[in-house]
């Protein structure tokens, strides 16, 4: 009895120690998730992401967990019913909600940027800009998720955001090593340059040589521990929706009398739209000094003629070349720009239009210009009988289209022959979009503070399993002892 009694001591003395002894035990991080909208000119688009709450130098890794297209066009049409804006967001934002856990919805920050058609609204009629805004904030507030603000992004920020977007879908910044298991920065890290084409803007941002003159031009960011300057730069106006536009327009104004029927020489043979004289005062891109527009209510019809050098000619003629004579440090408008350098990323519009022309990287820039001289010459009934399943409202301008990015990426920004093949036609990076939003939720990163790895109270392994051992052995010497 004096043996067992002892034992038994011995026990409870060792239990009493594994549960005293313990030491600080690192949980993993846990998830965190953020959402932006982009409100674009022609459509908007949800995005949700997800982070780990422990930070890399101070960004967060973020990857995308949900892409949602909103119905309807954007939502600076809504103008003149401000509350349908904010109800076109309803589904997208219904869906984000079945993809964050309950649990984390209300500290899920939201946001929603809008890109260049609001920024035209709100120069044409900011009353109504704010009027939208406010729309789409009380719907988004609706729902538990920590609101965070909805605004109008400069077009700057656009396309830094998109330049950050790249260059981390691409592991420039960092990237994930097996060996040390933790996020480091490549060596000699290669990165990229944006080239962005909206519907009312377009963007260029990269890192320039050392001798940048105009410091007004630049954006700098810190990510991953590593300070970028940048340059970008954005043209309002210059979007592919409102260059077609002003297209329109000088082909009607140039003629110097209003006919009914003008000749368009971007559009196919035997295609021909009808367009209000009117409509072209709807947007401070083609609302200009020609008074007589707003005061004629007829209609105009623009025939086609697929004439490809004469579309050519006839978009050229939209920007003023003139402005930087002889210098090479200048695109059009007067607007410097130091020289190309680098590899570049086309995306959005750049990326769409190409890719229904089947025109990838690699091809020459002469394989370019005669597949795009090529399409301008087709009929519209040639056209609609090989593209069955074209949207019939934008088929007849993709040859507007590519001639124009012709003239922006070789005439405006001055890409050559050479520096051709560095432009990489992009819309995704594995599951990712590309686009200014995943780089304004990695720039926000940096603006919520970095979260220390939660610590908890546990028992150290070794002396844990040493005590259940003892307290086994024990027991059963115990009973042995009884038994006998």
């Amino acid at each position: 009895t004096a043996i067992v009694g002892a034992l038994v001591a011995l026990s409870i003395v060792a239990l009493v120690l594994s549960l005293v002894r313990v030491e600080d035990v690192t949980l993993p991080a846990t998830v965190k998730y953020g959402m932006v909208f982009d409100a674009g000119s022609s459509h908007t688009s949800l995005f949700v992401y997800e982070w780990a709450s422990d930070k890399e130098n101070d960004t967060g890794v973020v990857s995308q967990t949900l892409s949602c297209d909103v119905h309807g066009q954007g939502i600076s049409s809504y103008a003149n019913d401000p509350p349908k804006a904010g109800d076109s967001l309803k589904e997208c934002l219904d869906k984000a909600l079945q993809v964050v856990p309950a649990a984390k919805q209300r500290d899920v920050p939201s946001y929603l940027g809008a890109t260049a058609g609001m920024r035209l609204l709100r120069a044409q009629n900011s009353s109504a800009a704010d009027q939208v805004l406010a729309a789409v904030a009380k719907t988004m507030q609706e729902y538990p998720m920590a609101f965070k603000g909805a605004r109008i992004l400069t077009g700057e920020e656009e396309g830094a955001y998109g330049w950050i977007t790249i260059n981390f879908l691409l592991d420039s910044f960092t990237k994930y090593s097996p060996k040390t298991h933790t996020w480091v920065r490549p060596e000699a890290a290669n990165i990229f340059g944006a080239l962005d084409l909206g519907g009312a803007s377009t963007q260029i941002s990269f890192i320039p040589g050392s001798s940048v003159i105009n410091w007004n031009e630049t954006s700098k960011f810190t990510l991953y521990g590593y300070n970028y300057n940048i340059y970008t730069h954005s043209y309002l106006c210059y979007g592919q929706n409102e260059m077609l536009k002003r297209l329109a327009k000088e082909l009607i104004v140039v003629r110097g009398e209003l006919g009914i029927r003008v000749d368009h020489p971007c559009y196919p043979k035997d295609y021909a739209e009808t367009v209000s004289l009117a409509s072209f005062c709807t947007s401070p891109c083609t609302n200009s000094s020609n008074t007589w527009l707003a005061l004629d209510d007829r209609n105009v019809t623009l025939e086609g003629r697929g004439n490809a050098s004469g579309c050519l000619a006839a978009i050229k003629k939209l920007f003023n070349f003139s402005a930087c004579g002889q210098s090479q440090d200048c695109t059009f408008d007067g607007i410097y720009q130091p020289p190309v350098r680098g590899q570049f990323i086309a995306f959005s519009a750049f990326y769409y239009n190409f890719k229904f022309l089947n025109l990838t990287e690699g091809q020459s820039l002469a394989t370019v210009r005669e597949t795009i001289e090529r399409f301008c010459t087709r009929s519209w009934e040639d056209l609609t009988s090989s593209y069955p399943e074209e949207n019939p409202e934008r088929l007849p301008k993709y040859c507007a289209n590519a001639n124009y990015i012709l003239t922006l990426l070789l005439d405006a920004y001055k890409f050559n022959e050479t520096s051709w093949n560095n432009i990489v036609f992009q819309m995704k990076v594995g599951s990712a979009n590309v686009g200014w939003t995943l780089g304004y939720m990695l720039n926000l990163t940096n603006m919520i503070p970095a979260e220390a790895p939660a610590q908890v109270k546990g028992h150290v392994p070794s002396l844990w399993a040493a005590a259940i051992t003892f307290i086994v052995l024990t027991l059963a010497l115990g009973l042995a002892a009884l038994l006998l």
